[in-house]
């Protein structure tokens, strides 16, 4: 049987291309695509994304002369195409013959065609027309020699993050049946007895509607549970379909890395290699541990298999508020980020600027001004790198350091009417770029997968925790790891219901704590009278904490910082060969940095590289180490190893701004 990891490595090497939209263009102009892809060092592009319209114009007919004569062609050049099932964008005939399709906002007022991702990803007839396709595409190219690659759909939940169309309705209904089995039991789930909203039939459910106040929060969790769930069925239709017709490369979809709607946890088991959009804002002073939080949760998906960076772009993109273009040097600089942090392919959207559309400003591999723009050539030098690459290994267990992040947390801890309001990725964000600052590898992981290979593992607002998350986070304590819990954690279960006993009832006993208050303080630059901070000091001195500053109760645990006024602010307890924190607020930036610098000398985690700049990035894959210098100065950095691109020594590297190298070293000492 072959299986997702050999279809992997049918596609061999490291990829360069784009998104490439040949219907956008007359056919006189794709030999010259080809001519120029060879000259950039194009070595696959995505083909047919939004072309449902033009494979199938009406209901009845199909033409695939044009997508036979484009992958011919791509074929004859040497360059594979990562093929789409077209089912991102139904043409106009659809939604005119079968407008039950459409999706439906909160308020029930229509989407209507005219963009794209206008379909209920529960509808029958959308399901059915989208296998009518797929089933077509496949069975004419599954064996086709040029195509490497299947690419289903197209960022599934990217415009429609929920849809409450009459088809949700109803499979909403049939989810909550397979879900709960029995009325009573969802009842109890949901809580029902409140506000007079027992159910005696699932017929009486409804989507979580516009509403008068307050949705019962169980049923906003489980609606975005299903939506999820609705995306992926789509995605596993599509890919059944194609391996009902033979088609035995790698099959994937593009993510959007920490994006709220579709748990991607659960669709990773479904990719053979998870492909990832990304682009961060060069207006953001964040955007570039930003984006290396999204390498890592997008590597952390898959351990051990190489991801695929299927969109970012090579300057400036379209859809911001204002759209800033990338300095030179940035782009290579975001690549070389990617390739360090588990990257096997490199992708734009797109190849060739659109000259009409909501996109023909986005910038491409090709703009409209052709190859004597700074963009061509930047593309061109970075096919040139990406082809000088040896072989990569695959990215490993490097890091000693995890990151609990949760989807159905996210949703649960970002739902209203609790204590006070958070930004649940925001205060991720903050904990990885304290990690980042301090060049320390990081997985980022739900806590069902924090296992004794880790050190170190740091679980902020685990507002929601399931059982098995529990004592996946008490064994790796047992065992002789080092946990950080921080306010707002293990409050509700699963079904976002408090359980007997109140807070912290399954990591309490680990902790050696009790939770009694959750002391809510006015939030940062809000105008509300009361406590904005809450100081707390330790034997490192003192730092500032923000939001909450909760009164707990020591049962069995020492304290290691203490609030102004001397109640517990952060306690350890050695459990096993382990210990087990916990932090009783939200602290601020700087304060942030303290606790991780407070907990690296704890634990004695080590650094990818020591004593680099601040403004120095550092990865590391198997014995590769990637170093990118994202200051405005040049840097020297020294690192025992060998240059993979120059084949000279490492010592005493000088790399200008937005400079990088690839590095062969010895295995760290974690790995051996």
């Amino acid at each position: 049987m072959t299986t997702g990891r050999d279809r992997r490595r049918a596609l061999g090497g490291v990829l360069y291309g784009a998104d490439y939209n040949p219907e956008q263009w007359p056919a006189d102009v794709w030999p010259q695509d080809m001519t120029l892809m060879r000259q950039a060092g194009v070595t696959c592009v995505s083909v047919g994304v939004f072309a449902w319209a033009r494979i199938q114009p009406t209901e009845q007919t199909f033409d695939f002369a044009w997508l036979d004569q484009v992958l011919d062609l791509l074929h004859d050049a040497g360059i594979g195409a990562n093929l789409a099932t077209a089912t991102a964008s139904p043409p106009p005939w659809v939604s005119n013959r079968y407008p039950e399709i459409l999706p439906c906002d909160d308020s029930g007022a229509r989407y209507w065609p005219g963009s794209r991702q206008h379909f209920a990803p529960s509808s029958p007839r959308y399901r059915e027309l989208a296998a009518g396709l797929v089933s077509r595409i496949a069975q004419r190219y599954a064996r086709h020699p040029a195509v490497v690659m299947w690419h289903v759909g197209n960022e599934f939940g990217c415009h429609l993050p929920m849809d409450f169309s009459d088809a949700a309705r109803d499979a909403f209904r049939d989810w909550l049946r397979a879900a709960y089995g029995s009325i009573d039991a969802l009842n109890d789930a949901w809580g029902t007895a409140f506000w007079s909203q027992s159910y005696h039939d699932f017929d009486e459910v409804f989507p979580p509607r516009k509403a008068p106040y307050s949705r019962n929060p169980s049923a906003m969790l489980d609606f975005r549970r299903f939506t999820s769930d609705m995306w992926l069925q789509c995605y596993l239709m599509e890919r059944q379909i194609l391996h009902d017709a033979g088609a035995v490369q790698p099959i994937t979809t593009n993510l959007l890395g920490p994006f709220k709607p579709a748990n991607y946890a659960q669709w990773a088991p479904h990719l053979d290699v998870i492909a990832d959009d990304c682009y961060p804002d060069p207006a953001d002073p964040h955007a570039l541990p930003h984006a290396a939080f999204q390498r890592d949760l997008i590597r952390s998906l898959k351990p051990g298999v190489p991801w695929l960076l299927m969109e970012q772009a090579t300057d400036a993109v379209n859809w911001r508020t204002f759209n800033l273009g990338k300095r030179p040097g940035r782009l290579a600089a975001e690549t070389a980020q990617c390739i360090g942090r588990g990257a096997d392919g490199i992708m734009f959207f797109q190849w060739r600027q659109s000259r009409a559309g909501s996109e023909k400003f986005h910038s491409a591999m090709l703009p409209h001004a052709g190859t004597g723009t700074r963009t061509w050539q930047d593309a061109v030098a970075l096919g040139a790198t990406i082809a000088a690459l040896p072989a990569l290994p695959p990215p490993g267990r490097d890091a000693r350091v995890a990151l609990v992040f949760d989807w159905e947390n996210w949703w649960a801890v970002e739902e209203r009417d609790h204590p006070t309001t958070l930004n649940y990725l925001e205060l991720v964000h903050r904990w990885y770029r304290a990690l980042h600052r301090r060049h320390l590898m990081v997985d980022i992981v739900a806590a069902e997968r924090v296992d004794a290979d880790y050190d170190l593992v740091i679980a902020p607002q685990l507002y929601l925790l399931r059982e098995t998350g529990a004592t996946a986070l008490a064994s790796f304590v047992e065992s002789g790891g080092t946990l950080l819990a921080t306010a707002f954690s293990d409050v509700v279960d699963e079904h976002d219901r408090f359980l007997p006993g109140g807070f912290l009832t399954r990591l309490g006993p680990l902790l050696g704590i009790r939770l009694t208050d959750f002391g809510v303080l006015v939030p940062p630059g809000s105008p509300g009278v009361g406590e904005q901070v809450a100081p707390f000091t330790d034997r490192r001195g003192t730092a500032a904490g923000t939001l909450l500053a909760e009164e707990i109760e020591v049962v069995d645990a020492e304290v290691l910082a203490v609030f102004s006024g001397g109640a517990p602010a952060m306690t350890s307890r050695h459990v096993g060969a382990g210990r087990a924190l916990y932090l009783a607020t939200i602290p601020d930036e700087a304060g942030t940095q303290h606790v991780v610098d407070g907990l690296i000398e704890l634990t004695g985690v080590q650094p990818v590289v020591d004593n680099l700049p601040a403004c120095v990035e550092a990865a590391r894959r198997g014995d590769l180490v990637t170093i990118v210098n994202h200051g405005d100065v040049p840097v020297t950095v020294t690192v025992d190893g060998t240059d993979v691109l120059t084949h000279t020594a490492a010592d005493g590297l000088v790399l200008p701004p937005d400079g990088f190298a690839f590095i062969r070293t010895a295995p760290s000492a974690e790995m051996s």
